[in-house]
């Protein structure tokens, strides 16, 4: 970053906390009455102003950080949904800028986005309060090396993985999953051995069990592919205004009917038969990445 810039990243960063404290202080007051409050309607009529609330703090973020910097973000693709209904956005993941473009992206023309969060970003200072008031899903996520050790603990995220999405059966949601599981870099690349050129090897697990128990509530699939023409940026070039070019592909996708309801766990046959499914949707997302960055 040059000291040019040095301005745009003071006055987004000071910008984007005010709207922040602005949004997370009536959020945790609405959050906290809910907790109290043990009237099933008027939890109901909280949650609906609460995602209200996520919605307007967004929208304020987008004008912040498009403006600045001068942004030519574009959506392409699907782009006629239904604000009221029920999706599983899968996207690739690049960089921590991917949770912005994404919220830009899809602000309003679906339900408020719900993303799994790693459990320890409940400390973050005032947004891991405010994620908790929106009731996104804190994740406590285990290394195959420490399973291992701790054989007692397998299948306790994936247990917590169902209890988030009893919850978001209650009203119209968007469960937002980073199929990779980790952010892209050419040395998880290389590590991995990915067939893909452009991405990681997917994780199919948490998709199974969003599917499992959320199944026949969901309409569809938005397959989200996110293209930085200008390279894979950082929060720092965001916040400096650097992030100029941002495309994003919206694809609706139905869902097979049977991966609807399965056993993921229990059944290798079954298994197998969704691996292959999703590894499918990599291959065609790994080919459209090339495409759309070979044409912006």
């Amino acid at each position: 970053m040059t000291l040019a810039r040095l301005p745009i990243l003071i006055a987004s960063s000071l910008l984007l906390v005010l709207n922040t404290l602005l949004h997370a202080t009536p959020l945790l007051l609405l959050a906290l009455i809910k907790l109290i409050v043990p009237i099933a309607s008027f939890r109901a009529w909280c949650t609906r102003a609460l995602m209200w609330l996520g919605g307007h703090w967004i929208d304020w973020n987008n004008v912040l950080i498009r403006h600045l910097g001068r942004s030519e973000w574009q959506v392409v693709g699907d782009t006629e949904l239904d604000p009221k209904g029920w999706y599983l956005v899968l996207s690739n993941h690049q960089s921590w800028v991917d949770i912005p473009v994404l919220q830009w992206a899809c602000n309003h023309r679906v339900p408020f986005l719900k993303f799994f969060l790693k459990d320890e970003l409940i400390w973050v200072p005032v947004l891991g309060l405010a994620w908790w008031a929106l009731d996104f899903p804190f994740m406590k996520r285990y290394s195959r090396e420490f399973l291992e050790k701790n054989p007692h603990l397998k299948g306790k995220d994936l247990e917590a993985t169902r209890k988030a999405c009893r919850k978001f059966a209650a009203m119209p949601t968007s469960v937002m999953n980073f199929v990779e599981g980790t952010r892209f870099t050419l040395a998880k690349h290389a590590r991995q051995q990915s067939p893909f050129r452009h991405l990681l090897k997917p994780r199919a697990g948490g998709v199974a069990h969003v599917l499992d128990v959320l199944g026949e509530r969901l309409g569809a699939i938005l397959d989200i592919t996110i293209v930085y023409p200008d390279g894979r940026p950082g929060v720092l070039d965001l916040l400096s205004g650097k992030v100029r070019r941002v495309l994003v592909e919206i694809r609706k996708r139905s869902i097979p009917t049977e991966f609807l309801r399965g056993g993921y766990d229990e059944d290798p046959a079954f298994r197998e038969r969704f691996q292959a499914w999703i590894n499918q949707l990599w291959i065609e997302k790994d080919q459209r990445i090339g495409a759309l960055a070979a044409t912006a």
